[in-house]
């Protein structure tokens, strides 16, 4: 019985086998290639198939020269190989899309200047890569070329390289500093997002063109000089960039993106230049350290969340120009003690100053016909309100826990203060309500 026991248990133990994940194993059926097994555990028939394993690790390859059938390494050719290291011969003139995309044990990358174009995503994901030799006969960096490649930690950009397309270093969280040559006019969308170690950086004047979160969670970059060939600064550029003390932006720029420096909670204050027409969405919410800036008389809107959040923010200017204050633009601008709303503007969005708990008085524009709900609600510091007779309704929370709110000077009757309709849905207007009403006042020039 023991001799029974100690045979069927060798037999179960020759039933499987194991396939390591740098493996491939072949299946032997009385001597016939039956299959070919990948990584993991995988059944047998005892004595009558046996399992031939192969270890698939490459730790280096040279390409071999020949004109004909080497000018291309084909596309994936390489991809998700254990490769540590590769040399390109010089008969090589381009290299594949995802090439060798995911070789993740890949350290070292020589690009021989015989190579005039890498594919897309050609060296993406080798999370090992901390050093590449590019190419001297590339005219541009593909899209994604070097994305992932989180332990790069420099990278020199050939002189005749005039393009870096999007995403071509996306993520290089390792990278601490890039040399961008004077040849390059466009920087592409998200092409150096996530370099979260790059303190600085510097754009040649040849660049016209930087496409959108082209920097954003830079999180270590501390200052950015905009070179005068730029005209626009795309959505997202400076997102999240929260060690960014300081930006210089030239009189060329007339335009800045939504979201353009969300959350760089270092930046301080900035100038905004002439020719800039509007104050894009979401441009500066969240920069909690800005206690100053400067918006230009060109500027003609403010748009939704602009400064929203901006908790420093003592002061604000907004020139004559402006028209409309969009939804929530200064919501949260906790230390803004007053505000100067010019008599161009017409629309007063909901929430604009809702939270700004510092803010003691406002004067409205007899341009505004509505104050919309939550627009100054939670101002807990306001004690004063001058109202127009041109408004005819007052929206719900307008006046929400403005608890300090004592007197409200009107333009007009108190037949006409009787006109106005006032949202009071759950009292939540009752301080606007119950405050001392002074008619017929007259706002001093």
């Amino acid at each position: 019985a023991v001799v029974i026991g100690v045979f069927i248990g060798i037999l179960g133990l020759n039933c499987f086998y194991t396939v390591k994940e740098q493996e491939q194993a072949v299946l032997l059926t009385l001597g016939q290639a039956s299959t070919v097994s990948e990584s993991g555990l995988h059944f047998k028939v005892p004595f009558i198939q046996k399992v031939r394993k192969v270890d698939t690790t490459i730790k280096g390859f040279t390409m071999g020269y020949n004109q004909n059938t080497n000018a291309t390494i084909e596309e994936e050719a390489f991809a998700k190989c254990k490769l540590s290291k590769v040399i390109i011969p010089d008969s090589v003139t381009s290299i594949g899309a995802e090439a060798f995309r995911h070789c993740e044990s890949l350290t070292n990358v020589l690009i021989p200047n015989s190579v005039t174009t890498i594919g897309v995503d050609a060296f993406s994901y080798c999370s090992s890569l901390t050093n590449v030799t590019i190419s001297d006969s590339l005219t541009s960096i593909s899209p994604g070329a070097f994305d992932g490649c989180r332990s790069l930690t420099t990278i020199s950009i050939p002189n005749g390289v005039t393009t870096i397309e999007s995403n071509a270093f996306l993520n290089c969280s390792s990278l601490t500093s890039i040399s961008i040559p004077d040849g390059v006019t466009n920087i592409g969308k998200s092409a150096l997002k996530g370099c979260s170690s790059l303190t600085s950086i510097i754009i040649p004047n040849s660049v016209t063109s930087i496409g959108e979160s082209a920097f954003a969670n830079c999180s270590s970059l501390t200052s950015f000089v905009i070179p005068y060939s730029i005209t626009k600064i795309g959505q997202y550029m400076f997102e999240n960039c929260n060690s960014l003390t300081s930006v210089t932006i030239p009189n060329s720029v007339t335009e800045i993106g939504d979201y353009a420096f969300r959350y760089c909670t270092s930046l301080a204050s900035i100038a905004i230049p002439y020719g800039v027409m509007s104050i894009n969405i979401a441009s500066f919410q969240g920069c909690t350290n800005l206690t100053r800036i400067v918006i230009p008389d060109s500027v003609t809107s403010i748009n939704t969340s602009a400064f929203r959040n901006c908790r420093s923010l003592t002061s604000v200017v907004i020139p004559d120009n402006v028209s409309s204050i969009g939804n929530s633009a200064f919501e949260g601008c906790s230390l803004l003690t007053n505000i100067l709303i010019p008599d161009n503007v017409t629309s007063i969005g909901s929430s604009a100053f809702r939270g700004c708990s510092s803010l003691t008085s406002v004067v409205i524009p007899d341009s505004v016909t509505s104050i919309s709900s939550d627009a100054f609600s939670g101002c807990s510091s306001l004690t004063s309100v001058v109202i127009p007779d041109s408004v005819t309704i007052i929206g719900d929370c307008a006046f929400y826990n403005c608890s300090a709110l004592k007197d409200v000077y009107y333009t007009g009757s108190e037949e006409e203060w009787a006109e106005i309709s006032i949202d009071n849905w759950l009292s939540s207007n009752s301080y606007l309500i119950n405050a001392t009403k002074h008619f017929n006042y007259v706002p001093e020039e």
